[in-house]
């Protein structure tokens, strides 16, 4: 059933009174229902868009989109501006691979004005809109909506700052829901949530605003008072950045919202309107908890519990595991995740071992150049990131630890294809931006048995930073199917001999590799020779020429992006050494990899399809 055109009306229309403020609250109610309905059952986020319907439908309410550009902030709360926007059939299609994207997607729809699935882009774009919009001399105003986990990172501040000096005007939406993904950490978190501090000032400031306004010198007095009164409100902080500033407000009443989205709209200036809001709110499952109902599997919308099985550990439990019991062991050893705990596992050893273990917040810089000083002291430090996160601390990465060849440990979850959350978030680029460094080791696991001696191995490894990596659910190779050995620093494993081809895999690929030897014994009666190359940096050149030189054919798999990956240094090994062997790599080519279940996305691009082309290579 079509969203009821009644409601688009009421919006377009502009104009509020009793009558059709309760249609607007009505509509809240529909959003969130096709939010739980559809959420449930493909997955996705949850309590964060939840939260935020309201503030949503009061953007809708006061501007005009796409006129007006709305940026949101990591977008992941953005379900209701889809549902809004002509996506309301659609939407049953979320994160569905062809079907619409879990974050605002320009090339979905003109109401999408950027693309974003990281934190605290939100501020810095809309101040390069603003300063278009000056320069271009039109009528319209960029409306921001950024939650307060996101204010914990750098970027928002860089912005911030040039926007207060400058002075464009915009409307930044703040929603405080006393969380980011996980608990809110650090000083700023904790100032903005002062909900009742909050309103009692408000209500003080305006009352002797009125005062003031008929004492007499009433023009020094107010100013004094005004500068008196920033002390101890909670809009100092973006009053002394030269912001103007609104709240704190309820986000959930709809009156209130428009209101403050008004007077914002007509000031004409760069202004913060901080609304407070309840995370999950209209679910009771999901209000107020933390991390567990950010990003959902499906699951049943009555129990409140997930669809899920899983069979096996994931990669990410066998870490957190392990690394809980080498801790508990090894008093140096301490972790670092960023506004990730339970994604990564590290929550579990923050609760065991606070003192040891921290969330620093939404600050990939601040994590990673904190470890080098860690390990220079000499403790263990393991910085446990997503491979698409980790992208954010890339200068720390060459700056902070690289040149110091400090031994930091980068435990790199969700590395290669993550499947749903699509182009912002797929782990395909950590090998191409991490092996041009000079002083790092890069090696990866290939099932959940090797992925504990990986963590064994970083434990030892002390003559400069290394990484691992491993994949989001589970390896596509299952434990016992080749005996786990310790790692050996350089050093690949030969699994099985063969002949003629010769399959390099690499992490996840390995199970790839595995899988393609089965299929070529079953249609072509071929042997083919496995390795696990386990190092990509340094590379085991000795093996690899002794090995390599029985095989006319090599085949790389490696859940990674062809520039810069494993093939390249193959190919590049191979040329140095005169080695007579043609490589061909099964990496993925030079393009943003779309959202869609893992295994569905591989077999549309044709990943999967790799049995033609050996064969074909065969017979030539």
């Amino acid at each position: 059933m079509p969203l009821p055109q009644i409601y688009l009306d009421i919006l377009a229309k502009k104009e509020y009174n009793e009558e059709s403020l309760a249609k607007l609250n009505e509509l809240a109610s529909l959003i969130r229902s096709r939010i739980l309905e559809v959420v449930s059952k493909n997955g996705g986020h949850l309590s964060s868009t939840l939260g935020a319907v309201e503030l949503i439908i009061g953007m809708h309410a006061v501007f005009d989109s796409p006129k007006d550009p709305f940026i949101f902030d990591v977008s992941h709360q953005a379900y209701a501006h889809k549902l809004l926007t002509g996506r309301w059939d659609s939407f049953e299609s979320l994160r569905q691979s062809g079907g619409i994207s879990g974050f605002t997607k320009p090339e979905e729809s003109e109401h999408d004005y950027f693309i974003a699935g990281h934190s605290s882009t939100s501020i810095s774009l809309g101040v390069g809109v603003a300063k278009a919009i000056s320069l271009n001399k039109e009528e319209k105003t960029p409306v921001v909506l950024i939650g307060d986990g996101a204010m914990s990172a750098g970027l928002a501040y860089e912005a911030l700052n040039e926007l207060g000096d400058r002075k464009y005007p915009m409307v930044i939406i703040l929603n405080d829901n006393e969380m980011s993904i996980a608990e809110p950490i650090g000083a700023i978190s904790k100032y903005l949530s002062q909900a009742i501090a909050g309103k009692f000032v408000q209500s003080i400031k305006n009352k002797l605003s009125n005062i003031i306004s008929n004492a007499p010198n009433a023009t020094y007095l107010a100013k004094r008072f005004e500068e008196s009164i920033k002390l101890i409100t909670p809009g100092m902080l973006f009053e002394e950045l030269g912001l103007e500033y609104i709240g704190p407000i309820d986000g959930h009443n709809i009156k209130e919202i428009i209101n403050a989205l008004k007077i914002a709209k007509n000031i004409k200036k760069p202004i913060v309107i901080h609304a407070q809001t309840l995370k999950g709110k209209g679910y009771s499952p999901a209000e107020g908890h933390l991390e567990q109902w950010h990003g959902v599997s499906p699951f049943d919308m009555k129990m409140g519990k997930s669809l899920s099985k899983a069979s096996t550990p994931s990669p990410t439990q066998v870490f957190a595991n392990t690394l809980l019991e080498l801790a508990k062991e090894d008093s140096k050893i301490v972790g670092i995740t960023a506004a990730m705990p339970s994604g990564t596992g590290l929550d579990l050893l923050i609760k065991e071992l606070p003192d040891r273990f921290w969330d620093v917040a939404i600050a990939e810089q601040h994590a990673v150049t904190q470890s080098s000083s860690l390990a220079k002291e000499g403790f263990k430090p393991y910085v446990a990131i997503y491979s698409t996160f980790l992208q954010r601390g890339y200068d720390q990465i060459i700056h902070d630890v690289g040149i110091l060849k400090t031994p930091v440990k980068f435990a790199i979850d969700r590395a290669g294809i993550v499947g749903e959350d699509g182009e912002t978030h797929q782990g395909l680029f950590d090998i191409s931006f991490l092996k041009p460094i000079p002083n790092f080791t890069i090696f990866a696991p290939r099932d959940n048995a090797t992925l504990k001696e990986a963590i064994y191995f970083a434990n030892s490894f002390n003559e400069g930073p290394c990484a691992f990596r491993y994949p989001r659910k589970s390896f596509k190779l299952q434990d016992g199917i080749f005996t786990p050995t310790p790692f050996s620093l350089g050093k690949l494993e030969e699994l099985k001999k063969g002949e003629k081809v010769l399959l390099i895999g690499f992490g996840n690929g390995v199970g790839k590799a595995y899988e393609c030897a089965n299929a070529l014994k079953e249609i072509a009666n071929l042997e083919c020779g496995i390795i696990d190359l386990r190092f990509i940096k340094p590379l085991d050149t000795e093996s690899l020429a002794k090995i390599g030189a029985k095989y006319p054919y090599w085949f790389v798999f490696s859940d990674s992006v062809k520039i810069g990956g494993v093939g390249e240094s193959l190919c590049a090994f191979v040329s140095e050494t005169c080695l007579k062997a043609k490589v061909h790599s099964f990496e993925f080519r030079d393009e943003f990899i779309p959202h869609g279940k893992s295994e569905e996305i591989e077999e549309k691009l044709g990943y999967n399809n790799y049995l033609p082309t050996i064969l074909d290579l065969l017979k030539a």
